[in-house]
């Protein structure tokens, strides 16, 4: 982010506080995370010190805004839902196979036809596979922690479903095109993020929120891998 990429970010704090002084500390929390993220560069490289420096600052991140507002708010607006003692129902359960389907069917046509593949490196030894593999996932799980379980719901605090909705994907979707979606990734990822809000409230699971997430980011671990080295993994019909 750009010295004056800060100025909106200050601002909608600022406007949030003449609006109502809850709205102004939650956007607090939320400027904070961002802020801390802007510090690093997001694009793909799967070297063991990025790994790691992308570790640290993502997971504070969470962290930090998490503390903030239990112990320094004193209220349980970011919470990471279990649903214990409830099992998942036929519908979730068909819609992980969906999502398998959904992603082998849709992703190697965006990757390769957009040529965004490249935007992840070439793996080629096991250590890079591994390193590629654990990248992903982890990057997945870090997006349903900071994106619904921290930005969309604080948000959801103080607008309607939607509105929160539609102003956490924009955050989303600006953070996977740094990423390396770029070209018409949004048209895959814009439906993507606002989907998993509304899976997150109606079943109240972070763990089966995190499943379908990750089961799509198995797809797009191993479509990258098949982009590089379309010999390898010869499963996708695009």
């Amino acid at each position: 982010m750009s010295d004056w990429g800060y100025l909106p970010l200050v601002a909608g704090v600022a406007l949030g506080f003449v609006a109502a002084a809850s709205l102004g500390r939650d956007l607090l929390l939320i400027a904070l995370a961002l802020g801390l993220i802007s510090l690093i560069s997001v694009e793909a490289d799967i070297t063991w010190g990025n790994i790691a420096l992308m570790g640290v600052v993502l997971s504070g991140a969470v962290i930090i805004p998490y503390v903030i507002s239990r112990y320094g708010y004193k209220n349980r607006a970011i919470v990471f839902p279990r649903r214990q003692g409830r099992p998942w129902s036929k519908l979730e359960w068909g819609w992980l196979f969906a999502v398998l389907f959904l992603g082998w069917l849709i992703l190697p046509r965006y990757f390769i036809s957009s040529g965004v593949y490249q935007n992840w490196p070439a793996v080629e030894t096991l250590s890079e596979i591994i390193r590629l593999f654990l990248g992903v996932n982890a990057v997945g799980i870090w997006d349903e922690l900071f994106f619904i379980c921290t930005i969309f719901a604080l948000l959801y605090r103080h607008f309607s479903f939607w509105t929160a909705n539609v102003l956490t994907s924009i955050i989303f979707v600006s953070f996977l095109w740094e990423l390396g979606y770029q070209s018409w990734g949004p048209l895959l990822t814009i439906p993507f993020a606002l989907v998993q809000a509304v899976i997150f409230t109606r079943t109240k699971s972070l763990p089966y929120t995190i499943t379908v997430h990750l089961l799509f980011d198995f797809i797009v671990f191993l479509t990258i891998v098949h982009a590089h080295h379309p010999e390898w993994i010869p499963i996708f019909w695009y």
